[in-house]
């Protein structure tokens, strides 16, 4: 079994794998979140479940993105919830299942459906009714490096990953051979509450990196973690972010501070959607394959996310520690 990094308050065991017994919030939620990215940033994609037992529904996301693509996406908020025990979605226009063989092990994700084509990405807080659509098939496989990542006091992990299969779109099927992260989380999220920021890379010297900062009006030095080539997952503390934003509310790009190590990033391709609460709030959750530039000169891609939910603006995003010895 991978080694766990224990620095909480609370235990991971390898049965967290599995779905849990939900509590009784009405916003209890299940999370399981699959990306990767290709080294040289042409290609990246995600996949994300989420299960809301109590809201009687899944959300059910897969995006594909890459410098001068559309964007190719599944975004279901309304999917049906999968069997007991089961992580596998089956809805009108896909087919979506989920393995996980062994704890902290190689997971295998794989999807067949029928996706949005957006060449404006910001369509995708929209209707997307009478869209383009083609095929999108992912049959993936993501495998552990270096070990397993819990959060200190929550119950949430993130694992970095290589990735490896197939992505096909439309009549394309591409080899992949990347890196990414998954991760599984689970407890009551109101997603229109706060915004934040979460970051995940790997550097072209084949180090990890992980970051994120929820914007609660003032800065704390936010965990993190790093993996150098060839060693252990390693936990850190002291990240923080600042973030601009453009057009359309998508960042233009972060500064990131983790320790000993600033970068800073930049958007490539954007894969948003929005949601919406159960009284009818709105908000909109961005995410982006990103290209990473560490001040020592590495570089590198991978995933971030923004999340903006109502005022978000107000919450902090200007926010950045000093630098971290």
């Amino acid at each position: 079994m991978a080694k766990i990094v224990e620095h909480g308050t609370w235990s991971l065991a390898p049965e967290d794998e599995a779905r849990h017994e939900p509590g009784p919030e009405l916003l209890w939620n299940e999370s399981y979140y699959f990306d990767f990215a290709a080294p040289d940033g042409s290609l990246a994609g995600y996949v994300r479940l989420g299960l809301y037992p109590n809201w009687d529904r899944a959300w059910y996301r897969a995006a594909l993105v890459g410098p001068g693509r559309p964007l190719v996406i599944v975004a279901d908020n309304h999917a049906p919830l999968p069997e007991p025990g089961s992580a596998d979605v089956r809805a009108p226009n896909y087919t979506a299942t989920q393995k996980i063989t062994e704890p902290f092990g190689p997971a295998f994700v794989n999807l067949d459906g029928t996706a949005s084509v957006l060449t404006d990405p910001a369509a995708a807080y929209g209707d997307l009714t009478g869209a383009e659509t083609t095929r999108l098939a992912f049959d993936l496989r993501w495998d552990t490096v270096s070990g397993v990542y819990p959060y200190k006091d929550i119950p949430r992990y993130e694992i970095p990953c290589t990735v490896s299969g197939t992505v096909t779109v439309g009549g394309e099927t591409i080899a992949i051979d990347a890196h990414g992260e998954r991760d599984h989380s689970w407890g009551e999220r109101d997603w229109w509450k706060v915004s934040w920021l979460w970051t995940s890379g790997r550097l072209d010297d084949g180090t990890f990196v992980h970051g994120m900062q929820a914007n609660i009006g003032f800065p704390i030095p936010w965990p993190c973690f790093t993996v150098p080539p060839g060693g252990e997952i390693g936990h850190r503390a002291g990240f923080s972010a600042r973030t601009d934003f453009g057009p359309a509310d998508l960042p233009t790009g972060s500064d990131l501070r983790f320790p000993g190590a600033p970068t800073t990033l930049t958007p490539v391709a954007f894969a948003p959607v929005a949601i919406t609460s159960p009284d009818g709030r709105p908000a909109h959750f961005v995410r982006a394959l990103c290209r990473f530039e560490a001040a020592d000169g590495r570089t590198g891609h991978g995933w971030t996310e923004w999340h903006q939910p109502p005022e978000w603006r107000d919450h902090g995003w200007s926010h950045l520690a000093e630098e971290n010895p």
